[in-house]
């Protein structure tokens, strides 16, 4: 009985050992592994590139030269080279990759770019330069704060500071700041709170496009803070909520403004510019 019962236990873990072998080789913890199958690795000073094989993306030393330029807008260092993964084929993308989105970062650091991204990029439509150091950003800010409370940090501010440090409002499809601030006043506005939350979804907007509209608004919110308290200030804030999770109470703390109270003030500047 107790051979049996030891025959069953081993093979359901060499069972749960494959099954997550094989998530973290090809399957949805691909950017999590430390085992790369399928790639070939071009390590830089600063990043360490993974090319599909029979990707044809070969000028990519260019982008070891964004780190410096994220590092010195956040004013953190990166803990590690992050990993950044080109795909060229989709179906792989779609199994490897958590996120359908044309770039990922993810919590550990790491970055993986869509093969439609790609092709957005040489066809002029992105700037693969601008979407890099976004997601950059946001590998910068995850290192910091480690991965098992990356998840934490605001993220209507993570996407906020990545659009307003690459300058993204007004390119590709991200409305500008003049033309979020218009938006704003015809009555669209996402609570940055309700931001990925279930109540998302509650708030209609009248926008083109959805998150971008989002991302620029949040980018006009990191502007503002620091046009009108300084950058140091919101430099401040940003690290800060690296070791403290608690928003409102470091916003608070930073500002001596409650959150609420501040949002509220914001929209009615805009309404009132108008």
């Amino acid at each position: 009985m107790r051979k049996n019962l030891r025959f069953v236990l081993s093979s359901i873990g060499i069972i749960l050992f494959a099954i997550v072998a094989y998530l973290f080789i090809w399957g949805k913890l691909f950017p999590f592994s430390p085992i790369i199958v399928g790639f070939t690795k071009h390590e830089l000073s600063n990043t360490i590139i993974y090319l599909q094989k029979g990707n044809s993306f070969t000028t990519y030393s260019w982008i070891d030269s964004l780190i410096p330029v994220v590092e010195k807008f956040h004013e953190l260092k990166m803990q590690n080279r992050p990993k950044i993964f080109f795909f060229n084929d989709e179906n792989t993308y779609a199994s490897r990759s958590l996120s359908k989105a044309r770039f990922c970062a993810f919590y550990n650091g790491n970055i993986v770019v869509s093969p439609w991204a790609q092709r957005e990029a040489a066809e002029g439509k992105i700037s693969l330069e601008i979407y890099l150091r976004h997601e950059l950003s946001h590998s910068l800010i995850f290192q910091n704060k480690g991965i098992l409370m990356a998840y934490r940090y605001p993220k209507w501010l993570l996407e906020g500071l990545a659009t307003y440090s690459t300058n993204q409002m007004g390119t590709s499809f991200y409305p500008s700041k003049e033309e979020t601030y218009d938006l704003i006043r015809r009555g669209n506005f996402m609570p940055p709170q309700y931001f990925e939350t279930n109540q998302e979804d509650s708030v209609k907007l009248d926008t083109k496009y959805r998150s971008t509209f989002m991302y620029s608004e949040f980018a006009c919110i990191v502007d503002d803070l620091i046009v009108r308290y300084g950058r140091e200030k919101f430099l401040r804030y940003m690290k800060t909520l690296l070791s403290n999770d608690n928003h409102n109470l470091v916003f608070k703390e930073v500002y001596g403004i409650d959150f609420e109270n501040y949002i509220s003030d914001f929209k009615k500047i805009i309404n009132k510019a108008g």
